[in-house]
């Protein structure tokens, strides 16, 4: 896949820290409970950390007591790419920034108290919050 935002894994890895670089381009996930976005309240624009694309907007964000930041829907339906998920033993949707390909989280689709029946489960790491 070629992104808007490519660059090489020395690039990203002077660029992000080691947490960031770990979740964002390694696919991994920090630990829940502990994401500074978790219990973000204010109205604003969540962004990729890795390349500042919007990606949701805070009218979509909802308590899923999942233990991370959670959406029912991105800004635009090309704001994230899904892509199937088989690693774990286990079948799931990761979710991806469209522009630069770095890994944000999952999507499931059990949140029948949403719009979309759908919580994007998302790295706060992954992640910037932009208020306004």
């Amino acid at each position: 896949m070629t992104y808007k935002i490519s660059k090489s894994d020395q690039e990203w890895r002077e660029q992000l820290s080691r947490q960031e670089y770990a979740v964002l381009r390694q696919a991994g996930t920090e630990r829940a409970w502990t994401g500074e976005l978790l219990d973000e309240k204010r109205t604003g624009v969540y962004r990729c950390r890795a390349c500042d694309a919007e990606l949701f907007r805070s009218d979509t964000k909802f308590d899923s007591h999942c233990g991370w930041p959670s959406f029912y829907s991105p800004l635009a339906g090309d704001a994230v790419e899904l892509i199937e998920d088989r690693s774990l033993g286990m079948v799931r949707t990761e979710v991806r920034c469209a522009t630069c390909g770095s890994h944000l989280g999952h999507v499931f689709d059990d949140a029948p108290q949403t719009p979309t029946g759908d919580r994007y489960c998302m790295n706060s790491v992954s992640l910037t919050f932009e208020e306004g």
